[in-house]
């Protein structure tokens, strides 16, 4: 041993040498290949198979750039449980067995880019439940298997770019459940001529925000501009960092438009959606959705358009935030109209969603109520000017001149029947010598203590003996409360 400012003793060194050695393997590390630790890389060393043995504490395993054309189900013969990392990319590969991936179950990550694969067959990846990422981008293919990701519960990056897909593989996404991590797909450069963008607005929104479409042939519509600035509009890598190659064609067009061109442009002349509008009614109870981005959201909360904020789950009021984030409203009223927002705290950043409600000044019934009403306002009025032309042409003569034979008056007793809402107009006799009373004359107004009067001049009532009677008139005639006699009330 060196003494002290002596010379470095060289057993460090020698024992870093040796971990990079094939002997510190036992004679295990492959031909060709660099083993350090628990990597393992036969990157560029020609190999037209898998090397073996392969030894069974390998993590991570890279056979890139050579020319392996086949994946056989006998490649790893005993099982690799170390194994989280495999790189394929660049070697031609046109076949993979679909037992290829039995012996490597815990596999994370995936690399099969930038080969010859044509079909992605029934349970391809079925074995590889833990697996994370899936590069398959600059392949030919152009099928892919309905039950090819069968099984990927983990799966969160997919990329299927740079081949020949034409169908949208829409049964990667619908319901949910086949990919239920998922946070991005590359659909980029292919040849999809059209996507279903209704179906992808249900999508959850960090798997909506994360897909790559720009390279298509897709053909130029409204919907598709839509979905396009929406996400210029939050400023989605998808669309600003790709946004010269998100283009479109025009029926009959020799050359493809820019897709974000095609705001006011003929003859589309598309318009930018508004982020979210909800229509509603009054007395309607509606659910706002915070859609937001996202992922392990820290805290949220809604702002009104009144600048209310609604903080507690609960809430009180009209408003309530349900467990979700969403922003439940009871009993809408008018004043309830307005843009909404949604302020999301994430780990890393934050993201406000807007929510525009538009609430009808009507329930839902309401134009059949408004129609109800104004055809009773009409008949009402119809009736009106029916018995008012009554009154007016068809009252008995009240002029003392124009006497026919003289009727008895009817006898008065004071039951309950004796109403200023008579059934019968009420004339007084005529008398002689005094002149015919006008028509504007019996026009009849409350007068002090509580009587009548006519004319505007207060009359005591006519006594006959010690109670109050009035005369009545033919009992078939029309009625009328205005009466040419006071009347006691």
């Amino acid at each position: 041993m060196g003494g002290a400012g002596g010379p470095a003793s060289p057993l460090p060194l020698l024992l870093a040498l040796a971990l990079l050695s094939p002997r510190v393997w036992g004679g295990s590390c492959p031909p060709r290949c660099v083993c350090a630790s628990n990597i393992l890389s036969c990157s560029q060393a020609a190999l037209s198979t898998v090397p073996s043995p392969l030894p069974r504490f390998t993590a991570v395993l890279d056979l890139s750039h050579n020319n392996v054309t086949r994946l056989r189900a006998d490649w790893a013969p005993g099982r690799l449980a170390h194994l989280h990392a495999l790189l394929l990319s660049h070697n031609g590969l046109s076949f993979v067995s679909t037992e290829a991936f039995a012996h490597v179950p815990h596999l994370r990550h995936l690399d099969l880019s930038s080969n010859r694969l044509r079909a992605l067959e029934e349970n391809l990846f079925s074995d590889l439940a833990e697996l994370e990422v899936l590069l398959l981008y600059n392949n030919e293919i152009s099928a892919v298997d309905r039950t090819a990701f069968e099984n990927l519960g983990r799966l969160r990056k997919l990329y299927l770019g740079q081949n020949r897909i034409a169908r949208f593989p829409l049964e990667l996404l619908r319901d949910g459940s086949r990919l239920p991590q998922l946070a991005l797909l590359d659909l980029s450069a292919n040849r999809l001529r059209g996507v279903p963008v209704g179906e992808l607005q249900a999508l959850p929104a960090w798997l909506r925000d994360r897909l790559y479409l720009h390279g298509n042939p897709l053909a130029c519509d409204c919907p598709l501009f839509q979905l396009v600035a929406r996400g210029r509009r939050r400023r989605l890598s998808a669309v600003v960092d790709f946004q010269e190659e998100l283009q479109c064609w025009l029926p009959g067009a020799s050359a493809s438009v820019g897709i974000l061109a095609l705001a006011g442009r003929q003859p589309l002349n598309c318009s930018e959606a508004r982020e979210a509008v909800l229509e509603a009614h009054l007395g309607d109870s509606v659910t706002l959705s915070c859609d937001t981005r996202l992922r392990g959201v820290r805290s949220r909360h809604w702002v009104t358009p009144g600048g209310e904020r609604v903080l507690e789950e609960g809430g009180n009021g009209s408003a309530a935030l349900l467990a979700n984030g969403s922003l439940q409203l009871r009993a809408l009223r008018p004043e309830d109209t307005g843009t909404y927002a949604c302020w999301v705290a994430g780990p890393l950043l934050n993201e406000t969603l807007y929510v525009e409600l538009l609430v009808h000044n009507f329930t839902l019934h309401g134009p059949h109520d408004t129609l109800n009403t104004a055809y009773t306002t009409l008949v009402g009025c119809i009736l009106s000017v029916v018995l008012v032309l009554i009154y007016l042409y068809l009252t008995p003569c009240r002029c003392c001149c124009c006497r026919g034979t003289d009727k008895p008056p009817a006898p008065r007793d004071d039951s309950i029947n004796s109403s200023v809402l008579s059934a019968t107009p009420n004339h007084a006799a005529g008398v002689p010598g005094e002149p015919c009373r006008s028509r504007s004359a019996s026009t009849a107004g409350l007068g002090q203590n509580g009587r009548y009067k006519v004319g505007g001049t207060p009359q005591p009532p006519p006594r006959h003996g010690p109670k109050a009677q009035r005369k009545v008139s033919d009992p078939d005639s029309v009625s009328s409360v205005f009466s040419d006699t006071p009347i006691v009330v």
